[in-house]
């Protein structure tokens, strides 16, 4: 298949610009992934579609605020993306700025704080910060939460907590997993006290999440890597799952890709390590019965991947029924939970 069969119009006020009021209140358009039939939901109906010997697995990656600003030596203007953070006091990151810096380059951030370009990976500036501070409590005085660029916005007060999983534990990622995002606690020991099991992965969503697939031959497009682990437990958790004849449904295309991941040798294998799977039709999934996800971008890897999970017919028509249904988009947008045999 093509990037272009990929792609759909979405109005731009579709386009979820802020939270809604109530983790919970979000819609959720559920299909069938076997026969495409589509149904109107709440969010809050996703307690009653799941059975007690169900395995939640959840991504409890946490969003570091991990834009920056700054400016060179000559007064330049910069931005900084932070994509990865390597070790205490290294990371690598994407530069905005009218010219690129030089490696040896200092950039002066606020308070005092500053970082010096060491090299280039591809796109991606390698950066040294002092020995001042971590590169994760640099983070924590000065960086922004890093919202997506279709959020038309900068970020505030509110972002901190609700770019934000309630289970997020993990620091290391610089977009939500945004399936997530629905849970508050209370629906959380909903569905604990109903008996539905819930086990954890980590996979820390890098910004590549947004970038375009540049090329129309999907054969040829290169995956950005992002960094996952499973555990033991978590391995045993599906296990379990399998022989008491339940379903593993993954909260997210992040989950998924990290339980993928780990089930490149046919069945699922605790480890951790970076990731570049592209999953687009055709692929076989090994380790996944069902999917809570996002509405995702046109011509993204993530629509790519649901459409491998549940059929590409069925999901570009159910996309063009929530366009028609008025759903919300993307990351603070309603949710569509993938089901059936």
């Amino acid at each position: 298949m093509k990037k272009s069969d990929f792609n759909y119009h979405l109005p731009e006020c579709l386009i979820a610009q802020k939270p809604l009021a109530d983790r919970v209140a979000s819609r959720m358009l559920c299909m069938n992934k076997k026969t495409g039939e589509l149904k109107d939901n709440l969010f809050i109906d996703f307690i009653d579609m799941v059975n007690e010997n169900d395995l939640l697995v959840l991504n409890d990656t946490k969003v570091i605020p991990a834009r920056l600003y700054g400016r060179k030596q000559t007064g330049g203007k910069i931005e900084i993306l932070i994509e990865r953070v390597l070790d205490e006091h290294h990371a690598i990151a994407h530069i905005k700025s009218s010219k690129s810096p030089k490696t040896g380059a200092i950039i002066e951030l606020e308070n005092n704080f500053s970082c010096c370009v060491t090299g280039r990976e591809n796109d991606l500036f390698c950066l040294e910060f002092g020995d001042k501070h971590t590169v994760l409590k640099l983070l924590g005085q000065i960086g922004h939460i890093p919202l997506p660029p279709y959020i038309a916005r900068e970020d505030d007060q509110e972002d901190l907590t609700r770019y934000q999983t309630v289970f997020a534990r993990q620091a290391g990622a610089v977009a939500a997993p945004t399936a997530g995002l629905h849970f508050d606690q209370h629906t959380i020991d909903a569905l604990e006290q109903k008996g539905v099991k819930k086990a954890f992965v980590t996979l820390h969503v890098g910004s590549g999440t947004f970038q375009p697939v540049r090329v129309n031959d999907l054969s040829k497009h290169i995956m950005h890597k992002e960094y996952y682990s499973v555990s033991q437990a978590t391995a045993d958790a599906v296990q379990q799952t399998r022989e008491r004849g339940g379903q593993i449904i993954a909260i997210g295309t992040t989950a998924v890709r990290a339980l993928e991941s780990a089930s490149r040798s046919g069945s699922l294998k605790p480890g951790s390590g970076n990731t570049d799977l592209f999953i687009t039709p055709g692929y076989a999934f090994k380790s996944i019965d069902a999917m809570l996800t996002n509405f995702h971008l046109p011509e993204s890897t993530l629509l790519m991947l649901i459409s491998a999970f549940a059929g590409y017919d069925h999901v570009m028509n159910a996309y063009q029924h929530a366009i028609k249904q008025q759903y919300r988009f993307f990351s603070y947008g309603d949710a569509m939970f993938l089901s059936g045999p």
